[in-house]
């Protein structure tokens, strides 16, 4: 096309950012980066009795955690400002006038209750509610105090969606939609068609509930005399079951806590992406720079994008293990427990070596390696619930131990060597790794999850090792 690519993220300052919000702003940011063009940020702020304090600075600080940033918005200087709608009550009053003065617009005279009496008549008829049946002959000259109206012009209209293709509707969808409220505050329906046009916006990208009210959006280009952006929509984000609308419960919860959850920014990003699209292949894991080479939105699906939790989980381990182990420390600074906070940043990035590949949340860290900052207490019982160690007497148990601590005493420290050694337990034991393997690594760790033995053994060290075991076999005996 030849008009410059110029999108915009359009949210409401009515709460936290959700995946769905943060999709619909992910898929405008990469046409614009794609096309070399503008993404803009607009805070539609005019439905005042949901505006949330504070909401809008959250907004903003989900876009910047995610690496969405914006080249024109509230705090970015652009040609086509302000971009917090309540500051362009102006804009909205000469285009109001220009309706006035076409004859399509008029003041809306009745009372609520009036209004709910046309409704209620319409109900009892089992009629669908349309206010052009009721819209007066004369109506008073608008003087701010009462809702405009647009006086509509009812016809089919047909259109394309560049996710849901060719769509049309009837004219008995058309309305006269209000267009500034009683408090002057304009519609969604009026503000963001007009603040679109000012700003020069080229592709309009929503989600599916705005799609029923696309006609009367389309009545009002006409009237407006504007031309129409391309439109996307995207359809919903489905909760795991697929049988519902993704909702608070099922994890639409706050972008900022999937970070401070441990979850990587680049992983949001990749997920959400992957939320209704992808590019034809089998890849999934995918960077910033490809998503933006990769896009488009002929690939976006039109059916609901099932959110799964687990995949995501998955997916941040594997951009985890895609990061260098220094970018890992800088990205672990806060997560660490507070033994590990306390030693060097070298002694962190040994560990983080050890135990990267099973990392799936940086949240994992304490658990998967406070034993390496500070002894544990023995938990023997830890033992009994081990299928197959439960099995082995005491005596038995307590019996490897001294055979491990004794081939441990003398052999060079390192992993190579401690691994020699393990196998040699091995054949002189005549067990299997499953048995002998998990006895030593819990009498050492007392951990769930653990690395490769040799390799937390030669992190853990010839001395700490040896107190280990032998702390292990003290508190054996005295069971």
């Amino acid at each position: 096309m030849s008009q410059p690519i110029r999108t915009r993220f359009a949210p409401s300052p009515t709460g936290f950012m959700h995946v769905g919000s943060a999709r619909t702003a992910l898929f405008a940011w990469l046409i614009a980066r794609q096309q070399h063009g503008q993404f803009i940020l607009r805070l539609e702020d005019t439905d005042r009795v949901r505006h949330v304090e504070g909401s809008a600075e959250h907004l903003i600080k989900s876009l910047r955690a995610l690496g969405i940033n914006y080249d024109e918005g509230p705090d970015v200087d652009g040609p086509y400002g302000p971009y917090i709608q309540s500051e362009r009550l102006a804009i909205y009053r000469q285009w109001a006038e220009k309706l006035i003065e076409t004859g399509r617009a008029y003041a809306d005279p009745y009372t609520p209750e009036e209004l709910e009496a046309f409704r209620a008549e319409a109900r009892a008829n089992k009629q669908a509610f349309l206010y052009r049946h009721h819209r007066p002959t004369n109506p008073p000259a608008w003087d701010g105090t009462t809702p405009l109206r647009l006086k509509s012009e009812p016809k089919a209209y047909h259109w394309h969606d560049e996710v849901m293709g060719d769509l049309s509707s009837g004219p008995e969808v058309i309305d006269d939609i209000v267009l500034i409220k009683s408090d002057g505050y304009p519609t969604y329906n009026f503000a963001h068609i007009v603040d679109d046009a000012e700003m020069k916006v080229s592709h309009v990208i929503r989600g599916q509930e705005f799609l029923a009210s696309t006609p009367n959006y389309l009545n009002l280009y006409e009237a407006l005399g504007l031309d129409r952006p391309i439109f996307a929509t995207m359809p919903h984000i489905m909760a795991e079951n697929g049988r519902k609308k993704l909702g608070k419960r099922d994890g639409a919860k706050d972008i900022l806590d999937y970070l401070r959850d441990g979850y990587l920014p680049e992983t949001l990003v990749n997920f959400i992406a992957s939320l209704g699209w992808n590019d034809g292949t089998e890849q999934e894991i995918f960077s910033v720079e490809e998503l933006i080479d990769k896009f488009s939105l002929d690939r976006v699906g039109r059916s609901g994008a099932r959110f799964d939790e687990k995949r995501l989980e998955w997916m941040n381990g594997q951009h985890i293990r895609n990061l260098s182990t220094n970018e890992l420390a800088e990205r672990a600074v806060n997560f660490w427990g507070e033994s590990a906070k306390a030693t060097s940043p070298e002694r962190q990035r040994e560990i983080l070596e050890l135990v990267k590949d099973r990392l799936k949340t940086l949240a994992d860290l304490p658990l998967l390696t406070e034993y390496f900052f500070e002894r544990p207490a023995p938990n023997w019982s830890m033992v009994n619930d081990n299928k197959q160690l439960s099995k082995l007497s005491n005596d038995e148990l307590i019996g490897y131990l001294e055979l491990a601590r004794q081939k441990f005493e003398t052999v060079d420290w390192d992993s190579n060597n401690l691994q020699i050694q393990l196998n040699g337990l091995l054949d002189q034991t005549g067990q299997k790794p499953g048995i002998l393997f998990s006895l030593i690594r819990l009498a050492v760790s007392w951990a769930p999850f653990s690395p490769a033995l040799n390799d937390t053994l030669a992190v853990l060290g010839r001395d700490e090792t040896l107190a280990r075991l032998d702390l292990a076999i003290e508190t054996g005996r005295q069971l």
